[in-house]
């Protein structure tokens, strides 16, 4: 990276990073530097009557305030953030005060990782501090944070772009009040999630997440090519097919918590890389299913939230058990005044399209009625409420149902307008399931992208018999978000997918030294905004002249400066 290309404070930060070697003080030591407590228990465990206690704390600067021969920090740990008393004369007892005078004053920076080694006491404000004896550099910082600044109660600064936040989440972290905690809670969810499912007895497995063939759900899949086998493979849109063949092969339940792919669209709810918890366990059925998600979801909601409740948006949200059951042909009829129950596919289609519905020839009679519950019924369900009995035509992994003709044993769960899991009594019929599939592929002939492939293997596997069964998907990052009262699915992933970065076009070096322009005067060129040729049309030469000279005195380039005469040459070969 050039000097040009940094700002003011970055070239200073370099300046004192220098200066700080030449001191001979390593800015990132590799030595480990031991740490005995944190800000949180520092706080907590303070007794104004208890023996002085010594202490080593680590962490980022975050503030501080430099009041001659004694300073203030704020330092900024894993846990928190504590206060530092720093004093010259406790930090250097000896004649030499340059860790005070030099170091401390000068060449540190907010954002800069220090170790501090000291003891717990509280000022005369009332404040739990540490008293700095000794002052170790850990890191240099080399970027300034934008740190929020406040006056008369009106934030300044503040980093709160949502496209800046996503992209650069480690600085999210770092500067914006409740983000990690909400990560935090991500990761209590999937650990009290996993607890249920170990407890009941169920065993976490791996399943291949490329795959020969895109099963067990309808979706479009990525699709790469495995060089050692010369074929095309895809990332995994479920682990449903794999998890069924585990069952096959005896074991009483099984559950995998892992990444899904669908090559789809982004937007608040969809995510293309997406976390999921698939279960699957034996002699069960969608109503067992159905008991035991109400009441594993209300155990996780009392982990992260202490209660059963919480707040998403202008909802408040209950987890109690137990969770409304609704049909999916009573909730469109209820919702859109249309009974699908008996109507043909073409009906349906007229319906739809009556209604302005975007639906074409493709769709068949499953995906038309998906279509329908997602237009008129899905937004409406915001307290949590099972969507149970789906026909045939939408569930191809489905059980039909025990006494309901052309129905199927599956539930979707709403939650907050959303679909959140995803049910079944398993077909586990291989001669029903192959018709299925075959089903299936007509639809794919049809021109529907998302329709299921036949799995020869995983209908092999059927052959030898699987038990009843019920099984279950759920996705996770939809569960952080009703967990949590988020509602755009960016917020509770690290780091979500984004467009590319845009960053500004500039023109190469060829083209300026076209116009007779020294290669060395390029980037100051495009330093002072006259990033392509062509911009140059519109600035003046005076000017031009005077900008890029003083570039050159500011930095210490060192280049001998164009004459105006020379820069209206520039621009007159344009």
């Amino acid at each position: 990276m050039s000097l040009l290309d940094l700002s003011e404070q970055e070239i200073l930060r370099r300046e004192s990073l220098k200066e700080m070697q030449a001191m001979g003080i390593d800015p990132y030591p590799a030595a480990e530097y031991v740490v005995t407590d944190y800000s949180t228990n520092i706080k907590s465990e303070f007794s104004d009557d208890a023996p002085r206690k010594e202490v080593s704390v680590a962490g980022r600067i975050m503030s501080r305030r430099i009041m001659g021969k004694a300073s203030f920090l704020e330092l900024q740990d894993s846990k928190g953030r504590i206060q530092v008393y720093i004093s010259r004369d406790d930090l250097c007892p000896d004649e030499n005060k340059d860790m005070y005078n030099v170091v401390f004053k000068k060449l540190l920076d907010i954002g800069d990782f220090i170790g501090i080694d000291g003891y717990v006491f509280r000022t005369q404000m009332g404040e739990i501090s540490v008293h700095a004896a000794k002052m170790t550099v850990l890191g240099k910082s080399l970027r300034p944070l934008p740190i929020v600044k406040y006056k008369d109660g009106v934030a300044y600064d503040k980093f709160e772009d949502p496209e800046l936040r996503y992209r650069q989440r480690y600085v999210d972290l770092l500067v914006n009040d409740g983000i990690k905690e909400k990560f935090l809670k991500r990761a209590t969810i999937i650990r009290t999630l996993r607890s249920i499912l170990d407890e009941s007895g169920y065993t976490e497995v791996e399943t291949p997440i490329l795959q020969s063939i895109a099963g067990g759900a309808t979706a479009r899949p990525f699709i790469t090519h495995f060089n050692a086998l010369d074929q095309d493979m895809y990332m995994r849109i479920a682990t449903e097919l794999y998890l069924k063949r585990l069952i096959v092969g005896g074991f009483e339940g099984v559950y995998e918590i892992g990444k899904n792919f669908r090559n789809e669209g982004m937007d608040r709810t969809h995510n293309p890389e997406f976390t999921c918890i698939e279960l699957y366990v034996q002699y069960k059925d969608y109503n067992w299913m159905m008991d035991f998600t109400e009441k594993m979801l209300e155990r996780i909601c009392i982990a992260v939230n202490g209660k059963p409740e919480v707040k998403v948006g202008d909802n408040v949200i209950s987890y109690k058990a137990p969770f409304p059951r609704v049909p999916i042909l009573d909730a469109i009829k209820e919702k859109s005044g249309f009974d699908c129950e008996g109507k043909s596919e073409e009906e349906i289609r007229e319906f739809c399209k009556s209604k302005g519905m975007d639906v074409d020839e493709t769709m068949g009679r499953g995906k038309l009625i998906d279509e329908l519950f997602g237009e008129f019924a899905e937004g409406s369900y915001i307290q949590p409420t099972f969507i149970i009995d789906y026909p045939v035509e939408m569930s191809p992994l489905t059980k039909m149902h025990r006494s309901k003709a052309g129905l199927t044993e599956r539930f979707e769960l709403m939650v907050n307008g959303k679909e959140l899991a995803n049910a079944y009594s398993e077909l586990n019929d291989p001669l029903d399931q192959e018709q299925r599939f075959v089903d299936q592929m007509k639809l794919a002939d049809k021109g529907d992208d998302e329709a299921m492939v036949i799995d020869q293997d995983f209908l092999r596997a059927l052959q030898y018999g699987m038990p009843p069964t019920s099984g279950i998907g759920m996705g996770i990052d939809r569960l952080v978000m009703v967990m949590t009262g988020e509602l755009a699915i960016q917020e509770v992933l690290l780091f979500p997918q984004m467009k590319p970065e845009k960053v500004q076009t500039k023109d190469p070096v060829s083209k300026y030294t076209a116009l007779g322009i020294a290669e060395e005067w390029v980037p100051v060129i495009q330093k002072a905004g006259v990033l392509t040729v062509e911009q140059m049309k519109e600035v003046n030469p005076n000017k031009f002249q005077q900008d890029i000279c003083g570039l050159n005195k500011k930095f210490n380039l060192g280049l001998s400066n164009p004459t105006k005469e020379e820069v209206a040459e520039w621009i007159s070969k344009i």
